[in-house]
């Protein structure tokens, strides 16, 4: 059996690999960029533009995402598109999402202090608890991402109504004040349908939030409907 110490050589170069995943997430420009290729693929300006970063910027926290393999580049002639490498990466930052939840009570307290009291949220516990009322007409399931994203992938039954659409008043959008609406957006901490949900009760509908957004589904193996015609 081999001298305890002839093992360093190995565990040195084994965590300095695990270390490269790391320091790849220890930025929180990266982990929003993480959290929204979640969602779809994207451009690295439209990242940048999306994060308020310049092009180089993007194209920096980029190379560093690419060299610890958590996001993957898909070219299409001149146009390079980037995607999260798989559902692991998901579901690894997802679990730090959580941990930093359970571990740090500023998360909570800078949710608060932006988005006020979150009451009413639905949390299903079985995506079968949701879908069934989606298809059985007892509740209504909107969407309220950008429609490249809904069209990337959304929910069973879940109709697209962008935020930017809603914010332009509900008439002629053919909602029924009879049936409680559901509206969806990125995920825990997305503010889109927090706003959908103000607007509609604005307007006298019966409406609440759904916590979790497809990437949260796909992690929890839930069904996620792709639908390029919308």
């Amino acid at each position: 059996m081999a001298h305890p110490g002839t093992h360093r050589p190995f565990k040195d170069e084994l965590y300095r690999e695990f270390a490269r995943v790391g320091g790849a997430l220890a930025s929180p420009k990266r982990l929003e960029m993480l959290d929204l290729l979640a969602q779809r693929e994207r451009t690295v300006e439209d990242l940048a533009g999306e994060l308020h970063l310049s092009v180089a910027n993007a194209s920096q926290h980029l190379r560093v995402l690419l060299s610890a393999r958590l996001v993957e580049v898909r070219r299409d002639g001149h146009f390079a598109f980037y995607g999260v490498a798989g559902l692991d990466v998901i579901r690894l930052c997802h679990a730090l999402r959580d941990a930093a939840e359970e571990r740090l009570a500023d998360v909570h307290a800078i949710a608060l202090r932006h988005l006020g009291a979150r009451e009413g949220a639905v949390d299903p516990v079985e995506a079968g608890e949701l879908l069934d009322l989606v298809a059985s007409g007892r509740i209504v399931l909107l969407d309220v991402r950008p429609v490249e994203e809904y069209r990337a992938g959304h929910l069973p039954g879940a109709r697209a109504l962008p935020i930017e659409q809603l914010r332009q008043g509900t008439d002629g959008l053919r909602l029924s004040r009879r049936r409680e609406i559901v509206a969806y957006c990125r995920g825990p901490y997305c503010v889109f349908a927090d706003e959908a949900v103000a607007l509609l009760r604005e307007h006298g509908f019966r409406a609440r939030r759904l916590r979790s957004g497809p990437p949260d589904w796909r992690a929890r193996g839930w069904p996620v409907v792709g639908d390029a015609s919308a």
